[in-house]
């Protein structure tokens, strides 16, 4: 009698050449050749995004050969060095409005449709910008780990910032009494938009912000200038010492912030003056050249419970002291009254 098999087990016939061992052997050696790459594979995910990012690369080809304002939906691909992005309503808004170039306008998918973004789409229309619609985390993206961009992106070039010789004579030329502002230290874009937008407030011309070990204009700075950047000029001085000496040799005075400053800012006396003011770092405070070519070290009267006040916010301070200052000159009566 026969013994009953294993549970599972398979007593089918065999498949294949049965003779020997040389069919299964050569079949072995042979191989089935190389692995394609997912991308490669019609039934992979990674062949799907493949074709998508060549449709999406023609769609716009296509929209920017043919210069008017392409809408479409895609991925924004890897941040180039050659490229910035403006994020941010009014950073945006205020962009178009100046007409800064620009090549591409970027609106989340299903955004929230107010007055500005109206705006912002019928500017990008009439200049003739290409006009994506992208995902939020492709935003997120753009707008770098610390930005905000409401939902709207614009692609500029890098920025062209100013020279400090070529800002002080075209205030000097336009009759203006100067009022500038340079960063010695100040490495946070936060602090450089929000001293933008300050500069903008009460009167000021532009920041100067040295070459090296300063921060730049970027989507930060921009957001939180609130689109004063679009409108206050930023130069950078290749050496912020030397700059501000040949300032000085053309009339303009040079007032340093800083906590032990021998002048307080309510005494200050050369307000109405062509002055330039010079915000360090927090940590630092002002670099020891730039003291040396200070006229005068000016302190903020703060609590002692605080001890020290934020670079951007020291400056709000400083510019919104120095224009009252002017405009009680204006008006008839003694700078600080």
């Amino acid at each position: 009698m026969a013994k009953p098999s294993r549970p599972g087990a398979s007593r089918g016939k065999k498949k294949g050449p049965v003779k020997g061992t040389g069919g299964h052997s050569r079949k072995a050696l042979e191989g089935k050749g190389p692995t394609p790459k997912a991308e490669d594979r019609v039934y992979h995910a990674a062949h799907k995004r493949k074709q998508a990012a060549e449709r999406l690369t023609a769609k716009r080809g296509q929209g920017q050969s043919s210069g008017g304002a392409a809408r479409g939906r895609g991925t924004a691909g890897k941040r180039d060095a050659d490229i910035e992005f403006v994020t941010g309503r009014n950073s945006v808004l205020e962009a178009l409005r100046a007409k800064i170039p620009a090549t591409a306008f970027y609106i989340a998918q299903r955004v929230e449709m107010d007055d500005r973004v109206k705006e912002m789409l019928s500017i990008a229309k009439k200049r003739e910008i290409p006009m994506l619609e992208v995902t939020r985390p492709e935003l997120d993206r753009m707008a770098g780990f610390d930005g905000v961009h409401q939902g709207v992106a614009l692609k500029v070039p890098p920025y062209e910032y100013a020279h400090p010789q070529d800002l002080l004579e075209e205030i000097l030329a336009d009759g203006g009494m100067p009022l500038l502002v340079a960063l010695d230290g100040v490495t946070d874009t936060r602090n450089l938009g929000a001293i933008i937008r300050s500069t903008a407030a009460f009167g000021g011309q532009g920041v100067i912000i040295p070459q090296r070990r300063s921060a730049g204009m970027n989507s930060g700075a921009w957001k939180t200038s609130a689109g004063a950047a679009a409108r206050i000029p930023v130069a950078m001085a290749t050496n912020l010492t030397a700059m501000l000496k040949d300032f000085k040799k053309q009339g303009v005075f040079v007032l340093g912030l800083d906590g032990g400053g021998d002048v307080s800012l309510p005494a200050l006396g050369l307000a109405d003056r062509p002055v330039v003011v010079v915000v360090g770092s927090e940590g630092k405070g002002l670099s020891r050249l730039v003291t040396e070519n200070c006229d005068q070290i000016v302190s903020i009267p703060i609590s002692s419970a605080t001890e020290s006040l934020n670079a951007g916010i020291a400056a709000s301070v400083a510019l919104y002291q120095i224009a009252t200052m002017r405009s009680s000159e204006t008006a008839g009566g003694a700078p600080g009254e």
